[in-house]
This record gives C-alpha cells, structure tokens and sequence, in this order.
C-alpha cells in the first residue's frame, strides 16, 4: 500500500486511514481534552503520515509507524500548551519489590475487571478513573489493555525504553488500583 500511494494513488492512503484511524483516536483522546483540538490532532497526524510516508522504512508496522506519529503530535501540543504529562503524585512508589506489587496489581486488576464484567455501573466507575490519570500513563494503559499493542510497539510508538513502558504501566496499574479502593468499598468492586 505504501508504494502505490508513493506512486500517486492517493486513494489507497484512504485504506491506510480506515486501518489506523483507531489506534490515532486511542491515543488523541488519552492524550488531549480538548474535543476540537483532538480533531485537529487527528487531522494534522494523517497529514504529516502522507508527506512523511516516503520516508518510512518498514521497520515495523505501518500502524504502529503512524502510532509514533500520532503519539508525538500529542506531545508536542502538550509541551507547547504547558500542560502535565505525568503527575508527580502517581509517581510514589513504597519499598516493596516491583515484581511483588505488580503481581498483586494484575492479580487485583484481574479480580477488579471479571467483577466489572458483572456490574455495569463498576465498568463506568473504571473508565472515569482511567480518564482522571495523567495523558502519558492514559494513554499506555489504553494502547495495552485496549489496543492490546505489546511493550515493544509502545515503545516504538512513544519512543520510551521497553523498561520505563513497563515501568509506567505499572505505575498506572498502582495508581487505578489505589483509587478504585479509596473511593469505593471493596465489597463494591
């Protein structure tokens, strides 16, 4: 598909499109609040893909190409706007061993997701609180729990070392987990 849109047929980049125009709104309405600048991202990062496209090198995936487009672009606004990408509150971590707290996180995220399943309104409960964490720490636990991208292609898209996407999903994971628990009873979730 590449090289025919290099080859002038714009009308297959319409497939290109279609095909990531998810991951680009996964990582636009993470990333950024505001609705009309979430269009205008999305726009600009289309935009910049077909003027760059020749210069992709088909080291990964073409998705995941336009992925680190698009997860650039919303840095970028962010920075020029001033606006916090991780809040240094979700940053405190306690001396407990990262493996030790990371099992018990997924283990209570596991429990926390089959009882989502079962009350809708819990669902509801986890997407706000999803919302309410910093653009960075949004934004990776949608591309690995949603988009069910792996460590590496978030890294290749934010073009963070594979450890610190690790380390901030875990990050994330902790925080979401302390929230749910401080704000609704355990028996509610």
């Amino acid at each position: 598909m590449v090289d025919k849109v290099l080859r002038g047929d714009t009308k297959v980049f319409e497939i290109i499109i279609k095909n990531t125009k998810g991951l680009v709104a996964q990582i636009v309405f993470k990333m950024v609040y505001n609705p009309e600048d979430r269009k205008d991202l999305a726009q600009d990062v289309f935009l910049k893909a077909f003027k760059d496209l020749s210069g992709f090198r088909f080291q990964s995936k073409l998705s995941t190409w336009i992925g680190q487009i698009t997860y650039n672009t919303c840095l970028n606004y962010l920075e020029k706007k001033k606006l916090v990408l991780i809040n240094d509150d979700e940053n405190d971590t306690h001396e407990e061993s990262l493996e030790t707290i990371n099992k018990t996180i997924n283990r209570d995220l596991v429990n926390v997701t089959e009882s989502l399943i079962l009350k809708k309104e819990l669902s509801e409960i986890l997407k706000c609180e999803i919302e309410m964490l910093s653009p960075i720490y949004k934004t990776l636990i949608t591309l690995y729990h949603n988009e069910e991208l792996t460590y590496e292609e978030i890294a290749q898209i934010t073009k963070l070392p594979e450890g610190t996407v690790k380390n901030y999903l875990f990050r994330a994971r902790k925080v979401l987990k302390e929230r749910l628990l401080l704000k609704h009873k355990k028996e509610e979730l």
